[in-house]
């Protein structure tokens, strides 16, 4: 089935690995020639774009041209600065910084409610609520402008990017005064 347990975190739940079965596809946005970075041996971390399952009851993405696609957001380098990951960017992506732009994804709250105004878009969906679905890079934190409606369908939002190279949270981009779009 393609599940294989790697270690137990410290409150002793099993820590499961998923090997992407037949099938399934990487980055929900893929752009021609882009790959992900490689990641730093050896450091556990999430990595990556995260895997939409072929299993998956969610659509993976669809395909646009208006928003910034995942493989530019994942395709990132990381490096150990004083014991923490820290990304580096390259000038593609650097040159967003503050600009308005818009991105699709999963909603993934961080509070229980009906509405949002502050929680995270993901590139693939949520296939368990205590795991992340891929790595830093695979996440922007946003902040919106008034209350979205919790949605287990693609989204898309429109806000100010910020690229975060020493976030104290470890996230990699922000989107703020963010809001959907169709």
């Amino acid at each position: 089935m393609g599940l294989s347990m790697r270690r137990r975190d410290l409150c002793g739940f099993a820590l499961l690995s998923v090997v992407p079965p037949l099938g399934a596809q990487g980055l929900s946005s893929p752009m021609p020639g882009v790959q992900p970075a490689h990641p730093l041996n050896g450091i556990p971390q999430g990595q990556g774009a995260g895997i939409h399952s072929p299993l998956s009851p969610f659509k993976p993405l669809p395909e646009r041209l208006d928003v910034v696609p995942w493989s530019v957001l994942t395709n990132i380098e990381k490096r150990i600065v004083n014991r923490r990951v820290q990304p580096v960017f390259p000038q593609r992506l650097v040159a967003l910084h503050q600009n308005l732009v818009r991105v699709q994804g999963f909603m993934m709250p961080l509070e229980p409610g009906q509405t949002q105004r502050r929680f995270l878009l993901t590139s693939v969906p949520l296939t368990c609520s205590f795991c992340t679905p891929g790595g830093a890079e695979s996440m922007v934190e946003v902040i919106a402008r008034d209350p979205v409606k919790y949605t287990t369908n693609a989204l898309v939002m429109q806000g100010r990017l910020h690229v975060l190279t020493q976030d104290p949270t470890g996230l990699f981009y922000r989107m703020s005064d963010a809001m959907p779009v169709r």
